[in-house]
């Protein structure tokens, strides 16, 4: 029961984004005692994956649940003693703001989301006609349909154990899982069986909305195991926007001289000035004189056309035009290296969404001994005043559980912590179409695309567009998400890209035979808080053993997070190494005293002492 937790652990962590989960399974890997908890009822906290039914519950719910009365200090205050102080948590998470919500199909709610569930229990009847009936059924009321969310905690009562309806688990893994601990009904994660039940059920990820990109490595999936616990899919095309339409970007040197948009003149240019990018560190006689420059000026000089020039600086750099040229460069050699390990594009997307990743590695630290609680609140932290240090926390049920060190999330700590600290903030948008911005002969596409800011001084918007083969939508929809840094709110921030891109369902019934632009039958905005530029100085009485992660950033893949990971790990354990790899099953050696029986088939390693002999 989650009441009678051990009291000792080496390592306390707070939440269960892809930062956290990634530290929680690097300090299990490395043979510390790990309590990973989260006061949500889902795993991955702003990283999470959500089936439809599951967000529609979320946006409904909350407005019952956002005011939720403080609860009192007095029960957990009797347990700070004289020569400590505590340092309170927030119970409110505010990382969500200005949510907006429009069903195209324009009909009430009448039955709730019962459709939906059964819906989703039989998704291989699902189409296009269905998916109509699915947005008429679960249309929010009017009243609904804007809301300003300041709470991401999903209500307990909408999350039961294995139908995916709010969070999804990531399954269909060894069942070595039966290993992993539960805390009464504090939903832990599922075995096997719960994939094969609901393998082709809609996602709604409400995530970073990025695809897991070479920012997370293949090298480092194999290497720390990763690979064993999620799926993924390739991305197969990075796409354009230029002149009010949408063009595929060629990548590969086959891309390149089979593309119809470029002529045989720019073809030559592109391939010089992308090999240059491979090797552009032994010749820096080419870039150093423009070193001040933006990378965008940068371009000019090179003899690109500006049909190149928007090719590189926009689908293939994938930088902001005031990028230096330095960094442009890094990021070209970048995109370019990872290409032709899965296709002709460097980024990979996990099936099911984003939030398989940050489970995988929950699930590794489980499997490696750690604890997991959902729904468990943590209601302060407890500081020895003499030595500043964190030791202990205060959960919601009374118990003082004493630590070495504690990560938490940025969304945890109290407003008097975080006073001095400046937000940043990320607009998204998550749309539901009934086709693809750009046509091909397959309609398995899972596309890129980058438009670029409509005037000075503002953002590129990224549209991410997932078809039905990634386990996130059905099929003949497709899975849109929309990001950039906040300059006003989502809707203000994006709506212009939407309608630039596609065609609200209402306006189709106009006139239907001019319709050439797809129609969004679903739609979803919201602002996030980027913490992800905050350093550890900008937070207010911090214990010296309290370690910060940031929620998703606005970058392309997870890079800042796993560097977060990296560098958090190397302060606190500095003699550790990071996920060093698991040692081969095939070269381990058994002392005779100790040697197991041997299965028939298998091939034993015999110590050359025995050899000799």
């Amino acid at each position: 029961m989650a009441d009678s937790l051990p009291t000792e652990f080496d390592v306390v962590i707070l939440g269960t984004g892809l930062p956290e989960s990634i530290l929680a399974a690097a300090c299990s890997r490395s043979g510390q005692r790990v309590l990973h908890l989260d006061s949500r009822s889902y795993y991955g906290g702003n990283w999470a994956s959500f089936s439809f039914s599951g967000l529609l519950s979320w946006l409904k719910e909350y407005q019952q649940n956002s005011n939720t009365e403080e609860e009192s200090t007095a029960a957990w205050q009797d347990l700070i003693q004289d020569t400590e102080e505590a340092i309170t948590l927030r119970r409110k998470d505010d990382t969500i703001q200005h949510t907006e919500v429009f069903c195209c199909t324009g009909q009430d709610m009448d039955d709730g989301i019962e459709e939906t569930d059964d819906l989703q229990k039989n998704p291989s009847s699902a189409a296009s006609t269905t998916l109509t009936q699915l947005l008429n059924s679960t249309c929010l009321p009017e009243e609904t349909r804007t809301l300003n969310v300041t709470s991401y905690e999903m209500p307990a009562k909408d999350t039961p154990k294995c139908d995916r309806k709010i969070s999804l688990e990531v399954t269909g893994v060894e069942d070595t899982m039966a290993k992993e601990n539960y805390c009464g009904d504090n939903t832990g994660l599922h075995t096997v069986s719960d994939r094969e039940k609901d393998e082709k059920k809609p996602v709604i990820e409400n995530n970073m909305d990025q695809p897991q990109t070479n920012r997370i490595t293949y090298s480092q999936i194999v290497k720390e195991g990763r690979s064993r616990y999620a799926e993924f899919k390739n991305v197969t095309r990075i796409l354009a926007f230029r002149e009010g339409r949408v063009e595929q970007v060629p990548c590969s040197r086959a891309d390149v001289f089979n593309s119809k948009e470029l002529t045989m003149v720019e073809k030559r240019v592109l391939m010089k000035f992308l090999t240059f990018c491979l090797d552009y560190e032994r010749h820096p006689d080419e870039y150093q004189a423009f070193m001040q420059c933006s990378f965008s000026e940068y371009l000019k000089t090179k003899k690109l056309t500006p049909n190149l020039q928007h090719f590189v600086l926009h689908s293939i750099a994938m930088t902001e035009s005031s990028c230096t040229t330095i960094d442009g460069l890094k990021a070209t050699k970048n995109f370019l290296q990872c290409l032709g390990r899965f296709g002709n594009t460097p980024f990979l997307f996990p099936l099911y969404g984003q939030g398989e990743i940050p489970q995988g590695f929950c699930r590794m630290c489980a499997v490696l001994g750690g604890i997991y609680c959902l729904r468990h609140k943590v209601q302060c932290f407890v500081v020895d005043k003499e030595s500043g240090r964190c030791k202990a926390i205060i959960d919601h049920l009374g118990q003082r559980i004493n630590a070495k060190y504690f990560i938490v999330e940025d969304s945890y700590l109290s407003e008097e912590t975080c006073s001095n600290v400046q937000y940043k903030h990320i607009s998204r948008a998550v749309l539901i179409t009934d086709q693809s911005v750009l046509k091909a002969d397959s309609d398995q596409q899972i596309s890129v695309l980058v438009v670029p800011p409509a005037a000075p001084g503002t953002c590129a918007v990224r549209v991410t567009e997932l078809c039905s083969s990634t386990m996130t939508c059905m099929k003949d929809t497709y899975l849109v998400h929309l990001t950039c840094s906040s300059s006003k709110t989502a809707r203000e921030d994006l709506e212009s890209v939407v309608k630039k891109l596609f065609t609200p369902y209402a306006e189709t019934e106009i006139d239907k035979e001019e319709l050439t632009k797809p129609r969004v039958l679903w739609a979803l905005y919201f602002n996030m808080r980027d913490s992800s530029a905050i350093s550890r100085s900008s937070y207010d009485g911090l214990p010296s053993n309290v370690y910060v992660c940031s929620g998703p950033d606005c970058g392309l893949g997870s890079g800042h997070a796993v560097k977060q990971a990296e560098t958090l790990f190397q302060e606190i354990f500095p003699s550790e190494e990071f996920w060093p790899p698991p040692p081969n099953p095939e070269d381990l050696i058994f002392d005779a005293d100790d040697k197991q029986p041997e299965a028939p088939g298998t091939n034993t390693i015999i110590p050359d002492r025995l050899e000799s002999s």
